[in-house]
């Protein structure tokens, strides 16, 4: 079947939510995919920060095949050894001390948020609570990570969302100072902003955010969703810092393509849920369960996060010196693996024509960002055959714009 059949029947079928490109990938090898006419496409999206390890990880495939023959599901009346042994993997690379396994980022974020109100509850705050969050922030569509999420585009459709959360300028400490008050239970942000554009907290902010959580007694949450699991250079991007969060989420590249997301606490923050607070039926099955326990053990293995801060390091000058070139490059911003070129101009086009001209994959951060957040995996080639092929989709846009 064509892949003109294919995009026929998924008009027909599935709920127009997506505007898709015209491309269908039928399968992966390494960073790197193939559609069902057999195109090869160089990825440098990683299905939006998720396929760490990359495509036919014959290690990772083995695990989830042989969880498949053994035990799927049986729900969170019981124990399964795969959630434990991810579980404990978990809580070494992070030094946290609970974690809740969900199904996605957008519901780690939701139980996050509600350990934050649960804190406030056994203080005896009442239910007037307030919650901080970020400007131009992403934590998911859900109506509760909504309503953290600073983006009005997203918001207004649903409105009105849940009460008390107030907003703050991101890298501005004093606009978070100005929110604080008695009732504020808890302040969430991404370590580093990614649909947002791309920007790290700067060490002040984030450790001037932690003081004022203390000196309040409000959880700080730190969303590591897209920014965790190796992609900064660090395990966790807030390590860097010389921080640590109350809770922190994480999903993406937890699961390499299976859905799993996990909140995890630390401290008193760790023990503010009870039994019934929470819950979740596929949350913590055996599947994805099995899937997280060897991405973790195959992080350490491989020593991802060295090969991150090495080839995170190439990328950057590859992307200085690509900026260089191109007049039409405005700011180059990120960590690691996770980074960003904002354009004089919308980046729309140079992520089509650089799909369906030159078959790389990239992915936006807003309307004139180009993100990067290739396979963790990716060798300096990598890196060299994605310049080569973005400068001349940046430079055929840029013509095509001239001669309009």
């Amino acid at each position: 079947m064509g892949k003109e059949q294919y995009m026929d029947r998924a008009e027909h079928a599935l709920y127009k939510i997506y505007n898709r490109f015209p491309v269908v990938f039928d399968r992966g090898e390494g960073v790197y995919l193939y559609d069902t006419d057999g195109t090869e496409y160089l990825d440098f999206g990683a299905g939006i920060a998720v396929m760490a390890l990359g495509y036919g990880c014959r290690e990772f495939q083995e695990a989830v095949k042989d969880q498949v023959d053994k035990l799927c599901h049986t729900s969170n009346l019981f124990y399964n050894a795969p959630s434990i042994g991810a579980a404990e993997k978990l809580l070494k690379v992070s030094g946290m001390d609970k974690v809740f396994f969900t199904n996605s980022g957008t519901e780690a974020v939701e139980g996050a948020l509600k350990v934050a109100k649960r804190h406030a509850f056994n203080k005896g705050m009442g239910q007037d609570y307030e919650i901080i969050a970020m400007k131009h922030s992403f934590h998911g569509r859900s109506l509760g990570s909504l309503s953290v999420t600073g983006n009005d585009h997203y918001q207004e459709p649903f409105a009105p969302l849940i009460p008390g959360i107030r907003f703050a300028e991101f890298n501005n400490l004093n606009s978070v100072k100005a929110l604080f008050s008695e009732k504020t239970c808890g302040v969430i942000m991404e370590t580093i902003q990614g649909e947002g554009g791309i920007y790290p907290a700067s060490e002040e902010f984030l450790k001037g955010v932690r003081s004022l959580c203390d000196e309040h007694d409000a959880l700080l949450i730190l969303d590591e969703i897209q920014c965790g699991m190796g992609r900064s250079g660090s395990m966790f991007a807030w390590q860097e810092y010389g921080v640590k969060p109350d809770v922190m989420t994480v999903a993406k590249a937890l699961g390499n393509g299976l859905p799993i997301g996990a909140f995890l606490a630390c401290k008193g923050a760790a023990k503010v849920m009870e039994p019934g607070d929470h819950g979740t039926t596929y949350g913590g099955n055996p599947l994805v369960c099995a899937a997280a326990d060897k991405v973790l053990e195959l992080f350490e293995e491989k020593n991802l996060v060295a090969h991150v801060q090495e080839i995170g390091q190439y990328l950057w000058e590859e992307l200085e010196a690509l900026a260089g070139r191109l007049d039409c490059v405005a700011a180059h911003r990120g960590k690691g693996l996770m980074q960003g070129l904002e354009l004089s101009m919308p980046v729309g086009p140079v992520v089509k024509t650089a799909l369906l001209e030159e078959h790389l994959v990239l992915i936006s951060a807003g309307s004139q960002v180009i993100r990067f957040v290739p396979p963790l995996v990716i060798e300096k080639e990598d890196v060299d055959e994605m310049i080569v092929r973005l400068e001349r989709a940046v430079k055929s846009v840029v013509r095509s714009v001239a001669e309009a």
